[in-house]
């Protein structure tokens, strides 16, 4: 679609392409439970990494604790990548074997 330029002496036209933005894919972060991992450093994790409040981290850590798994938040994938290798750069430094992976949102 093309507007006339209010310079239409010059045999100027304006142009507007209109493009439809489309919305990053998102990933949600998980954590896995396991028989090693203390559910107070799980709670730490989930406040540090994730920022969540103590009352929201204890929640997940016992979703993940009763069911196995447990979302900690849904990301861009840049971010929920980053936020995989903090928990693992964290739990491998406390010599801990949690388990964080991230999988497309549909």
């Amino acid at each position: 679609m093309s507007f006339p330029d209010n310079n239409a002496t010059h045999g100027d036209s304006c142009v507007v392409v209109e493009k439809k933005l489309k919305e990053p894919e998102r990933y949600r972060v998980l954590l896995h439970n396991d028989d090693y991992t203390s559910m107070d450093f799980v709670v730490s994790v989930l406040r540090t990494v994730f920022h969540k409040t103590t009352e929201e981290a204890t929640a997940i850590m016992l979703t993940v604790h009763r069911q196995g798994l447990g979302v900690c938040g849904v990301y861009t994938q840049e971010v929920a990548e980053g936020k995989v290798r903090r928990v693992h750069s964290l739990a491998h430094t406390a010599n801990y074997p949690l388990k964080c992976t991230m999988e497309k949102v549909f």
